[in-house]
């Protein structure tokens, strides 16, 4: 390692040598600790650079520089290693699409940062925290920070490995590459023209954190730790739909692919209905916000505000809305800075004439359904798919013929 970092020789040490031994005692730490973020680190790689001033990731390399680790205690050296490997492990860095870097980074950060703290980890003095912000997915957090955010960070989402750094050998075997081991140099340059993920490297990334999740979980449970903290569970989104926050729960249901919908009539594949990135600027959205009898006027009020959560989180969504009792009013557009028009209704519920219209006019998109859940259903599953927003007390999750539910608490 001294031919490529020959400032860091002192005498006969070398730093990049005890900073490997550092972090395979961390790495010992972590497993006595917790069991599953010890696995998740286990699938990172760990590479030295002097480019990057703190740590950093590219989505599946950590990289660090030495100076900045050096001078680290060993209970912020954990923290700073988790917080990359969970900026990796949760997708950060293919997750930010055609969004602002840095806005990106903090809402990142703040998520990242709030689960560390939360599970009892210390992170160095200057971390970002926003205690309103971090329970959500990252995308809701950016949505919510303003355009031009007044915290100060140092970038760690990299859209290129670092100049400087060197891949080992075997660079796809899990863990090989601590510091210390030789190999030959990453290519420097983007990955491609822009400077953003291919669609192939981005699905390796995705492929091999889903696998470090699966193996973490299963030797999580063999070590009597079935259960996880509920933060985590819901950051990798290991919880059932009904226990998710359910914007959380729609990110993921708007950027699923094709092949996440097992046993959907894969005809309609071909139509578009589905987006692989929230890349798209024409992702229709149908809402229904149910206004029958059982729905009283605070409830309908709740129900519109979280229309409103879903304009501001996903301003790139073409959406309409329906208000439904047994009859159906609308279709209103809706737009991010725009008023929503007064609800009608007040009868008795039929979830028929929504579904209905959008089997009869849409092509595309998805339907979310915000209602207490007592109604007539179709007798058909429509051709849309479609999420339930259930208020508290409403019906259970099992009776609902098809959709996904998730519900409001």
């Amino acid at each position: 390692m001294s031919e490529t970092f020959p400032d860091l020789e002192i005498g006969s040490v070398n730093p990049v040598s005890v900073l490997s031994r550092r972090i395979t005692a961390s790495l010992f730490r972590l497993r006595r600790r917790s069991p599953f973020l010890a696995t998740l680190a286990l699938f990172a790689h760990y590479r030295p650079s002097l480019v990057i001033p703190t740590a950093a990731t590219d989505g599946r390399d950590v990289f660090y520089n030495p100076h900045f680790m050096a001078a680290l205690s060993d209970e912020h050296f954990d923290g700073v290693l988790l917080h990359e490997v969970l900026h990796a492990a949760l997708l950060h860095v293919t997750r930010r699409s055609h969004r602002d870097p840095r806005r990106w980074n903090i809402a990142a950060d703040i998520v990242v940062n709030g689960l560390l703290i939360a599970q009892g980890y210390s992170l160095p003095e200057g971390h970002v925290r926003n205690p309103e912000l971090e329970r959500f997915a990252v995308e809701e957090v950016y949505a919510l920070l303003p355009q031009e955010p007044s915290e100060e960070v140092v970038p760690d989402l990299l859209e290129a490995p670092p100049d400087d750094a060197e891949a080992a050998e075997g660079e796809g075997k899990q863990n090989q590459g601590l510091p210390g081991q030789k190999g030959k140099p990453r290519r420097s340059k983007k990955r491609v023209e822009g400077g953003t993920l291919g669609e192939a490297e981005k699905a390796a990334i995705e492929k091999h954190w889903k696998k470090a999740v699966q193996q973490a979980q299963a030797i999580a449970r063999s070590q009597g730790q079935g259960s996880l903290p509920v933060g985590l569970e819901r950051a990798f989104g290991l919880l059932e739909p009904a226990e998710l926050d359910w914007k959380t729960l729609l990110w993921r249901f708007l950027v699923r692919t094709p092949t996440d919908f097992a046993g959907y009539d894969r005809r309609h594949v071909g139509r578009g209905l589905y987006l692989e990135t929230l890349e798209g600027e024409s992702l229709k959205v149908y809402i229904a916000v149910d206004t029958s009898g059982s729905v009283d006027d605070a409830l309908i009020r709740r129900f519109l505000g979280e229309v409103q959560g879903i304009l501001r989180a996903y301003p790139h969504l073409e959406a309409r809305l329906f208000y439904a009792d047994a009859a159906l009013y609308g279709p209103h557009e809706l737009k991010a800075d725009g008023e929503i028009p007064p609800p009608q209704g007040g009868g008795g519920t039929s979830f028929v004439p929504f579904f209905e219209e959008v089997n009869r006019t849409a092509l595309e998109g998805v339907c979310v359904y915000l209602t207490d859940g007592y109604g007539d259903f179709p007798l058909l599953a429509p051709q849309l798919p479609t999420l339930w927003v259930v208020a508290p007390g409403g019906l259970d999750a099992a009776s609902f013929p098809f959709g996904e539910v998730a519900r409001l608490f």
